[in-house]
């Protein structure tokens, strides 16, 4: 019904179908209450209008009923809208445990994107059918915004710092990308397609591309183009993290605290180690000397080294 809807993008993903339930719910919602006070507001004018010059209006003292009523049911419908609401956003914000990862750098005006496998993408994303997709995203200069109407989603993509997304696309086609966020002259053109393929058509489509390097074999060229392995290896040395089992672990900083060694923390070592005290201040900043694709391709080698469950496993 809703596909010959001129303003209503198909529904093309698991969440689309909730997120527009809500969307006509607070719809229907607003034209309900609009109507009711328009309608209260004529038919309140009409039957207590002045019908003569000197008529001086019965005053009430109020009706305790009424005012629970229209205090009470508000109150309720704002609860179940924000207990609704909030719930679909949690969803919308927890990627599944098996989502493929895809990464994303936006740059005026473009979105460069990088599958674990090694291919990689000019405002084009390729996607298997039903099957969750996680958009680790990141800009190279201003705040970009990558929107898919189909899929519902729309995330703000900030320098300096990962912002992630998820889809699962439920239909096959292609379908419209766009940066929702202004970005310069060239916004307008910060346009593409994502594809969405059945299984056979994307591992033909995947095998094909496969003429490049997987994401961790680049961040391990990487390692040793910039000396890292000169100060890091794989099982560490004193004073110096190891990094087979990094990713994922808990870091205890000098401070005390204890913070999860993600992605963001992998980027703020690399990028500005000066600002973690969980280690003495004697790594180099590599700002400058590293573009956001290359910091995701380091991080796809540390996180090819293991868990910390299976660097406890080598250790033993």
């Amino acid at each position: 019904m809703w596909h010959s809807f001129p303003f209503h993008p198909p529904q093309a993903s698991t969440l689309a179908v909730e997120w527009d339930y809500l969307y006509f719910f607070l719809t229907a919602l607003t034209i309900f209450f609009a109507g009711l006070i328009f309608a209260a507001v004529f038919y309140f004018a009409i039957k207590y209008r002045r019908r003569e010059k000197n008529e001086v209006p019965p005053q009430y003292e109020g009706n305790l009923l009424l005012e629970l009523t229209w205090t009470i049911i508000p109150s309720l419908i704002c609860v179940f809208i924000f207990i609704w609401s909030a719930h679909l956003f949690m969803r919308a914000s927890t990627p599944p445990a098996n989502a493929t990862e895809v990464f994303v750098v936006g740059k005026q005006w473009m979105w460069k994107v990088q599958h674990p496998e090694g291919p990689r993408e000019i405002n084009e994303l390729h996607v298997p059918v039903n099957e969750p997709v996680k958009l680790t995203m990141t800009s190279e200069d201003v705040i970009h915004d990558f929107g898919v109407p189909a899929f519902r989603i729309k995330r703000d993509v900030v320098p300096g710092m990962y912002s992630t997304e998820w889809f699962e696309a439920t239909q096959t086609g292609q379908y419209h990308l766009f940066c929702d966020q202004f970005c310069g002259m060239g916004h307008p053109t910060m346009v593409g397609s994502i594809f969405v393929m059945s299984h056979e058509d994307y591992s033909r489509w995947l095998t094909s591309q496969l003429n490049s390097k997987p994401m961790f074999a680049s961040g391990e060229l990487l390692y040793t183009q910039l000396g890292c392995n000169t100060c890091h290896t794989p099982d560490g040395k004193p004073g110096v993290p190891p990094l087979r089992g990094l990713y994922g672990s808990q870091v205890k900083l000098q401070n005390g605290k204890t913070v999860t060694a993600d992605d963001a923390y992998l980027r703020e070592s690399i990028l500005g180690p000066e600002a973690i005290v969980g280690y003495p201040p004697t790594m180099p900043t590599y700002q400058g000397q590293m573009n956001e694709e290359e910091v995701l391709q380091l991080i796809a080698y540390i996180k090819s080294l293991g868990s910390p469950g299976e660097r406890k496993a080598t250790q033993q």
